[in-house]
């Protein structure tokens, strides 16, 4: 097994020097433009991404972002409702869209020799949307049976929007994506239009594309089809309400008699990825994965699953890829005839007996060979690649931040890991949820 494990290593080390093929311009008007090549499919990935996201909403008009991605689907001057998503599939293609906080994106997958289609018609709805008032009405209905999906009928997706809002005193990324219900239920054809207007620009704009192409004939393409659309003159400065110093702990019993099983989180703000001070966030993958990976390997998993049974299911997880602070969280659903109270006393003493022990060595290669193998891995998806630069880019990161991050993990030390554990687990800057059925399984 050692010798495998090592031959293992020796084949990701290897591969570790490839780097993608990434080159970067700036059109006149403002507009990004990243390529990365990979030529060994005639696919390309064609993707804009724009600055914007639910965290850079109107107060009031909560879920205005994501709203517009759907109406964005609807028609233009010169495309048809429908007819944009029907054009990439009679051409063989697959398109769609997403929006989180920091950033709402477009996309088709499609043949390479279809690029110049895509943007034609990408760049045609970025200054050239046409909604009605009855197209509005109509997504609004979408958007609203969405949540009820998604949400409403959901008594986990419920209580983490609760827990969310509690953790984020200040900042927007308290405020659901898909919005509140009683905003979104008034959202109006102006929210759409004055959001569009403003924000929906080619100096807000990163385009993105990956496959089977070649830099230079992308830049002509990207400059005759978005380099013709004007900057936004008015475009206001990226800035956001800021969380002010937290000072006390947050607990929250959520009640629902829909809850299955009762559980427990606790999330921490935590630092996220910025531009060229990324080893913070590095050492917080390392700490997920030793307190909450896999339950073989990880403390809590070999503690609380295991050696005592106290515990079902456990996990720690890291979300840095964030523009604004991140957050680092840990879950666990106790056994049966344990209560939570007995579940969270046994997972701090987990978390305690971690900031006294020294860290295993041995766990440290491990994990620092599966970031390497995963690193390599991610250079076969081409749509991977596509979201990771315009995520980043978009979340104020640089191209050699990306570049760089893979070193920066393979250069954590055990001792990195200590310094921003502790100084991520200060009880002030958390909020702690119990998720339960009825108030007799909150104890």
């Amino acid at each position: 097994m050692t010798r495998l494990f090592a031959a293992f290593a020796a084949i990701v080390t290897a591969f570790a020097a490839h780097a993608e093929e990434v080159t970067t311009y700036t059109l006149d008007n403002g507009m990004e433009v990243v390529v990365i090549e990979d030529h060994r499919a005639p696919v390309v990935v064609h993707m804009v991404w724009y600055k914007v996201g639910s965290a850079d909403e109107p107060v009031g008009a909560s879920g205005v972002a994501h709203f517009l991605e759907h109406l964005l689907f609807k028609g233009t001057d010169v495309l048809a409702p429908g007819e944009f998503s029907a054009t990439v599939a009679a051409n063989g293609g697959s398109d769609n869209a997403f929006t989180s906080y920091d950033y709402t994106a477009y996309f088709q997958r499609i043949a390479a020799d279809r690029l110049e289609l895509m943007m034609q018609m990408e760049s045609n709805r970025m200054n050239n949307l046409r909604i009605t008032p009855e197209d509005v009405e109509t997504e609004r209905q979408v958007i609203l049976e969405e949540r009820n999906q998604r949400t409403e009928n959901n008594p986990n997706a419920l209580a983490r929007e609760q827990f969310n809002a509690a953790l984020f005193q200040n900042h927007r990324y308290g405020v659901p994506i898909i919005g509140w219900k009683h905003e979104m239920e008034q959202l109006d054809l102006q929210d759409a239009l004055d959001f569009y207007d403003l924000y929906y620009s080619p100096n807000n704009a990163i385009l993105v594309v990956a496959g089977d192409v070649e830099p230079e004939e992308v830049l002509a393409l990207a400059r005759q089809y978005y380099g013709v659309i004007p900057a936004e003159e008015h475009l206001p400065v990226r800035e956001r309400p800021q969380e002010p110093p937290q000072r006390a702990e947050r607990r929250i019993t959520y009640v629902d008699a829909r809850v299955s099983q009762p559980f427990l989180i606790r999330s921490y703000l935590a630092p996220e990825r910025d531009p060229g001070a990324q080893s913070e966030a590095a050492a917080l993958v390392y700490l997920a994965e030793l307190l909450g990976g896999s339950p073989f390997t990880s403390a809590l998993g070999q503690a609380l699953q295991f050696d005592s049974q106290t515990a079902i299911y456990t996990n720690a997880s890291y979300d840095g890829s964030r523009l604004d602070d991140g957050t680092f969280s840990f879950a666990v659903v106790p056994a049966e005839g344990v209560t939570l109270s007995e579940a969270e006393a046994a997972m701090d003493e987990v978390i305690n007996a971690f900031m006294e022990a020294e860290i295993d060595p041995a766990r440290m290669d491990s994990i620092r060979t599966q970031l390497r193998a995963s690193e390599i891995y991610a250079l076969d998806n081409v749509d991977g690649l596509a979201r990771r630069y315009g995520a980043a880019l978009t979340q104020s990161l640089t191209i050699a931040d990306v570049q760089a991050w893979p070193d920066i993990l393979q250069a954590v030390t055990e001792e990195d890991i200590k310094a921003v554990a502790a100084k991520v687990f200060n009880r002030d800057q958390a909020v702690t949820g119990w998720v339960v059925s009825s108030q007799e399984e909150a104890r």
